[in-house]
């Protein structure tokens, strides 16, 4: 535990690091090109990336950590996961292959409403990414080779740098390169990524050979498992690119518009869902024959999520703009591209709260095995997005979007709660109502006193770094307050955890 403690505390700060970086990254492409023709295609384009690492860390990562968990456990080599890695690799290869030569046909197919402009970048970069698409995969499959080591900073590390060599890149080369530097400082970035992954994984007790017969157990179990998971996890993508579709037919703009709202409420989720959440999936793998700690263990990664995630979203919602402000506004985007923002960031925060729940909700899932059960639930959320897009998009444009987006949040969150107590049991959901309601009382408490305090005091006239130096540790304070009047056994656990961190 200890060891998981301090992985805990590096890790996130690797994680905010890595969001920091974003930000940069995001602060010169808006700088630089605003919101335009170029970064519509770049963002279509990188939709491709998001869904390979989706398939990776999601349908790979849930299948096959608790298998290969288990069968450590049992002292079984690693005959098996070398198999599986190498016929990964095989597969990527040959999908970086077909998706450079294709890329001109399908690109087109998907976001079919693209203005020629926008179409060009779009398939030149989604070219340059599938380029270099097994290096991607490799980097992420390395993550959860690691991961069932309990090595969790390098895999950070390697996300670090494919983040900020784009930043560094896009500063330095986008006179030369336009916003295809961009692209060429992410694959730069990921290569470095995953020969830092690849080094710490030898140094650890992983012996790999170029095997490629597994047992034939952990083969069907894997397939039959890895077949739902993949399903799953291209559900969200392919309700992005429902989205991103609709986007591109609105004119050259919404995409970049919803792309940097959702990257500033994708921040609290990724930090958690790449961190703490990746640490509790590993106890609950190898908890999963012990309901009592199994049980112990999801409530403390539910209410966690809660506590950390629900005043975030409410404090967004009032100093947002900003955010977006001090993060974007300069160069090329302007004022009014903040206002369009920061309208599709106030529809998008819901989904910090239950993106953020839903995330342990599956994991606890996965761990056990119920991975055609996720993809059920999840393959429902494909219908509701395209109805809701499809009605109201050609009224409201681009918001719609982003309202669309968190309405399927809190569908997937609500339907998954009912199948996961209902398997743990009605005293389980009942503890977590009673921690959610304690919750909610203090988090209400700071929205309403930093609201109070941004109008009493002007604070949007300020600068908006100063608004921010004021009003959050603000939020922080009153918040931590009243939350160790309403719910001092939760104040106390994370305070315990800060602490041993």
């Amino acid at each position: 535990m200890a060891s998981l403690k301090k992985a805990a505390l590096w890790t996130t700060a690797l994680a905010l690091l890595l969001k920091l970086s974003g930000f940069i990254r995001e602060s010169v492409i808006a700088k630089q090109f605003g919101i335009s023709a170029e970064t519509d295609g770049y963002n279509l384009a990188f939709g491709f990336i998001t869904l390979v690492v989706a398939m990776i860390a999601t349908g790979f990562n849930n299948v096959f950590l608790p298998m290969y968990v288990k069968r450590r456990t049992e002292g079984a080599g690693d005959s098996n996961a070398n198999a599986l890695l190498n016929w990964t690799m095989i597969l990527f290869a040959m999908i970086s292959v077909v998706g450079w030569i294709f890329a001109e046909a399908f690109v087109p197919f998907i976001y079919g409403n693209m203005s020629a402009e926008v179409e060009v970048i779009a398939v030149n970069i989604t070219q340059i990414f599938f380029a270099f698409m097994t290096m991607i995969a490799l980097s992420g499959l390395l993550e959860s080779y690691l991961q069932s080591r309990r090595i969790f900073v390098p895999s950070q590390l390697a996300k670090l740098l494919a983040t900020l060599f784009s930043a560094l890149f896009a500063l330095f080369f986008s006179d030369i390169w336009g916003i295809y530097a961009v692209a060429n400082g992410f694959v730069f970035g990921t290569v470095v990524g995953a020969l830092i992954q690849t080094f710490y994984l030898i140094r650890s007790d992983y012996h790999w050979r170029p095997d490629t017969k597994m047992e034939s157990d952990f083969r069907k179990a894997f397939i039959v498992l890895i077949i739902p998971s993949l399903l799953n996890s291209v559900v969200g993508q392919v309700n992005l690119f429902v989205n991103r579709y609709f986007a591109s037919g609105i004119g050259d703009g919404p995409v970049t518009i919803l792309s940097y709202s959702s990257l500033i409420t994708s921040i609290p989720t990724a930090i958690y869902g790449t961190t703490l959440a990746a640490i509790i999936f590993t106890l609950m793998s190898e908890q999963v024959d012990k309901l009592d700690e199994f049980k112990g263990t999801f409530f403390r990664g539910m209410e966690l999520s809660f506590v950390t995630l629900l005043p975030i979203a409410v404090g967004l919602g009032i100093v947002g703009d900003a955010v977006i402000e001090f993060i974007y506004e300069r160069g090329a985007f302007t004022a009014t591209d903040t206002q369009l923002v920061y309208v599709a960031l106030l529809l998008y925060l819901p989904i910090i709260v239950f993106q953020g729940m839903q995330l342990m909700l599956s994991k606890s899932m996965y761990a056990r095995g119920k991975t055609a059960v996720v993809f059920r639930i999840s393959v429902t959320t494909i219908v509701v997005n395209y109805i809701m897009n499809w009605l109201f998009v050609d009224d409201f444009g681009y918001p719609a979007l982003a309202l669309s987006a968190s309405v399927v949040s809190i569908y997937y969150f609500t339907v998954s709660m009912i199948v996961v107590y209902k398997d743990l049991g009605m005293s389980e959901f009942k503890r977590f109502m009673r921690m959610s309601g304690r919750v909610v009382v203090p988090a209400i408490a700071m929205g309403l006193v930093v609201w109070g305090a941004k109008v009493l005091a002007g604070a949007s006239t300020w600068y908006p770094l100063v608004e921010l130096a004021v009003l959050v540790p603000l939020g922080m304070i009153v918040y931590a307050v009243v939350l160790k009047v309403a719910y001092p056994v939760g104040f106390n656990r994370l305070l315990r955890m800060v602490k041993r961190g």
